[in-house]
């Protein structure tokens, strides 16, 4: 009876999944198994170390870690077509940017607090003193 509950569900979970599931087998250039996957990010952090100088991550891979590898990718591989880059692209881009704009807005309020926590805390209390309680 155990063997037949797992059974149903591990088919109840792969069908919730079979639409992604083999999609890097569609795209081209995706590495195919976990060790590329490792080897290409291994690369990236090895430049990165390289580059910077440091042992571990620096702030701009944390922060905007998404958009390097994407251009480490790119350069290892063929240039673009020139159909591929237009406005289609650009729209696809603003979210992208959005998101790595509130990262790093993150990282300068932190970096603003570790160096002047009182005025941090002060700020952030300021709008709080200003609400009102209901009558």
């Amino acid at each position: 009876m155990a063997a037949a509950a797992a059974a149903a569900h591990f088919i109840q979970v792969t069908q919730s999944y079979w639409r992604d599931l083999f999609y890097g087998y569609e795209v081209s250039g995706l590495p195919r198994t976990n060790n590329d996957l490792e080897q290409l990010l291994g690369s990236v952090r090895c430049h990165e170390r390289r580059a910077s100088g440091r042992k571990g991550a620096s702030a701009g891979l944390v922060v905007r870690g998404a958009a390097r590898m994407a251009a480490a990718v790119a350069r290892n591989s063929s240039p673009p077509a020139r159909w591929s880059c237009g406005p289609r692209l650009l729209a696809e881009w603003r979210p992208f940017q959005t998101t790595l704009e509130r990262r790093s807005e993150a990282r300068r309020r932190q970096l603003r607090f570790r160096r002047h926590p009182e005025a941090s805390l002060a700020e952030l209390e300021l709008p709080l003193l200003h609400q009102s309680l209901p009558p």
